[in-house]
């Protein structure tokens, strides 16, 4: 199982929510690919290739990818969508702006906000604003 990481960063930074959402990715799955999208972004790639259980950093440098939008970066991860089994996201805006899209796009259900993963297919995530905790599983081909 390939898992597809969406690095958070500021084209010279990784952000640490990509280190979060990493360790989430491992309990999915142990072949994690970061995706570094943006312009400029090597000094961020190079950081993404120094965390711990990375198997692969993929650079993605483009004018259209600079500001980080949701609709280039989801139209990237479109192309790539078909070699992974599960794409993640942290939960920043930046994120929650490209996760649906994706989902959208690849006509799948995104579950959002894990706090909990508890196989490959079933998460917990809270509700009610945070007073109750719901398990979900997905059966999509895909996960996002």
């Amino acid at each position: 199982m390939t898992i597809l990481l969406i690095a958070e960063h500021d084209n010279a930074t990784l952000s640490d929510q990509t280190a979060k959402a990493l360790s989430a990715a491992l309990q999915i799955g142990s072949d994690v690919h970061v995706l570094v999208a943006g312009n400029g972004a090597k000094p961020a790639a190079d950081a993404a290739a120094k965390l711990k259980g990375v198997s692969k950093v993929l650079l993605a440098e483009a004018d259209e990818l600079t500001e980080r939008l949701a609709e280039p970066l989801a139209a990237l991860v479109i192309g790539m969508a078909d070699t992974y089994d599960t794409i993640v996201a942290p939960a920043t805006s930046s994120g929650k702006n490209v996760a649906p899209r994706v989902a959208a796009l690849l006509d799948v259900a995104q579950v959002s906000e894990i706090i909990e993963i508890v196989s490959p297919d079933t998460f917990k995530r809270p509700i009610y604003a945070g007073n109750a905790i719901q398990t979900v599983q997905s059966s999509d081909a895909k996960k996002v």
